[in-house]
């Protein structure tokens, strides 16, 4: 087996392990990422992009409600590329209790978070898409956040400052000398490879696996799995975050993001061996739609694209049945101190909001250990493609180009437009320069990947059209266009799980569709 040292390994690599990454990167350790599959591929890239103000949990969780404020207002300044600035209404109907908003408002002022009290009237001339039927309404600073964008661009800085990633491999143990946690064994998933990666000391950071993770070093985690079940929208109905102003519940948040909206989320405990393939029910979309009717009507007529659904690295010991009432506070585990085990921390819980303020928090932990004592810089260095304006509204630009623009920001320029600016994905305007700069740079492997990174088949044909196209463009520029029939076997596979519990009327037409075209 082949054998490599480091200061630091990082298990997970979604949007907590990919900033932990980064972090460990800027204070100058030799820093290695491992994800046994893609990047963003759990809860991180199946949430509902909300970057919360903390308004939801300002009554019940004023910790997390005052975290979530202050990374709201970071990652406006350092990830501005991956956020926009919708704000968000939370909204009170005839049903509700409007004497809760008097509390919520009190709550929310109390963490720090501004919200305001609006007329009715005044919200649905903000938000067209609202219920009429609304007796009340508080605007707060909600906003939208790519998770996939945020995820790739922490990566990235994290290996343009020296860090290794290795996707598609999986920790399949530990290596224990004198005690003492020394490193990860690791088997890679596309050669077969296994390995040996050494480091003075390892972050367990893999969301609700890092339970799994915890038992191989012969530790207890109290992980409590909470599947979050959510659709997405043929087009954005709403231009504001829409939440309902009562205490946490299912299907009460409606997001905007690029050209979607989505609805969500429900909570449900489920059992640790069903979580590497969770699956939608059709009461659970039933729930959804009735619900999110209640908060923009319109939806009841709006094409639904697909559903999908994540788990909740939640930490509890109580038998909470959902999940609501657990903190989604941050969870920092030193197993020295806490089992006698010294080379192995666990950062979990938390939310997609506060994933800078947990990287730091367990960099600061890992930097104690290792004497080194640079200070954190992440809150103030913008992340790759939100250095600077990218001026790219200009009428000469293309309409790839600008797409382009959109997900990369600066990078945008690292693109070749002079020669590799055929549109191979109409719905979202990729082109094949942004195709080679994804691969260059961004870690891509496959079609699944290819989506995550730049939105090619998550515009309203679902890759209908595209998709062959797409694969063969994707496999000649990573140098095996025999792959290309597979490429498209596995993005089908994959998009088929989302696309089944949505099944009726012209859906049915359009899966029948794609069934014909990709032979499936």
């Amino acid at each position: 087996m082949a054998s490599q040292e480091y200061d630091v390994i990082i298990i997970g690599g979604g949007i907590t392990g990919a900033g932990t990454a980064r972090d460990c990167a800027l204070r100058g350790l030799r820093t290695l990422l491992i994800e046994r599959h893609d990047l963003a591929a759990g809860a991180t890239g199946r949430n509902h992009g909300l970057l919360h103000s903390g308004a939801r949990y300002a009554v019940t969780d004023s910790e997390s409600a005052a975290e979530c404020i202050r990374e709201n207002t970071i990652l406006r300044k350092i990830a501005s590329n991956c956020v926009e600035e919708t704000d968000g209404l939370f909204i009170s109907l005839p049903e509700d209790d409007i004497e809760y908003r008097k509390t919520f408002i009190e709550s929310c002022q109390r963490a720090g978070i501004k919200a305001e009290a609006i007329d009715p009237k005044d919200a649905i001339r903000m938000e067209p898409a609202v219920n009429p039927d609304i007796i009340g309404a508080v605007k707060v600073p909600d906003a939208s956040v790519d998770p996939f964008r945020l995820t790739t661009a922490n990566v990235l800085d994290a290996t343009v400052h020296g860090a290794e990633v290795m996707t598609y491999s999986e920790v399949t143990g530990f290596i224990e000398e004198n005690g003492r946690i020394v490193g990860v064994t690791v088997r890679n998933h596309r050669s077969g490879e296994l390995s040996e990666m050494r480091s003075a000391v390892t972050v367990n950071a893999a969301g609700i696996w890092g339970h799994a993770i915890a038992e191989l070093a012969g530790i207890s985690i109290g992980m409590y799995p909470a599947k979050g079940s959510l659709l997405i929208f043929g087009h954005r109905v709403n231009r504001m975050v829409i939440n309902r102003c009562r205490k946490p519940a299912n299907a009460d948040i409606l997001v905007p993001g690029d050209v979607v909206c989505v609805i969500g989320t429900t909570s449900t405990k489920v059992p640790f061996e069903d979580c590497d393939d969770i699956r939608v029910t059709a009461d659970e979309v039933n729930l959804l739609l009735e619900e999110g009717c209640k908060l923009a009507p319109s939806i009841s007529h709006t094409r639904v694209l697909r559903a999908y659904a994540g788990v909740r690295p939640l930490v509890a010991s109580d038998e909470d049945p959902t999940g609501r009432s657990i903190s989604r506070g941050i969870v920092l585990l030193d197993h020295e101190t806490r089992d006698g085990l010294p080379g192995l921390i666990t950062i979990t819980g938390g939310k997609l909001t506060s994933y800078r303020l947990m990287a730091e928090q367990a960099t600061d932990l890992v930097c104690s250990k290792l004497g080194n004592v640079k200070k954190c810089e992440t809150a103030l260095r913008p992340l790759p493609g939100s250095e600077e304006e990218v001026g790219i509204s200009r009428q000469s630009d293309s309409l790839g180009r600008k797409a382009a623009g959109n997900r990369h920001g600066a990078r945008v320029f690292q693109m070749d437009f002079a020669d590799k600016s055929e549109v191979v994905c109409e719905c979202e305007h990729v082109t094949r320069a942004e195709i080679e700069y994804a691969i260059k740079f961004l870690d891509v492997h496959n079609l699944i990947d290819l989506r995550r990174r730049t939105r090619i088949g998550m515009g309203t044909c679902q890759g209908s059209f595209c998709m062959l196209r797409v694969a063969t463009v994707l496999a000649q520029a990573l140098g095996c266009p025999e792959k290309a029939s597979e490429f498209v076997r596995q993005y089908v596979e994959e998009r088929w799980k989302g696309l089944t519990p949505v099944c009726w009327g012209e859906g049915i037409r359009e899966m029948e569709f794609m069934r014909k075209q990709y032979g499936k």
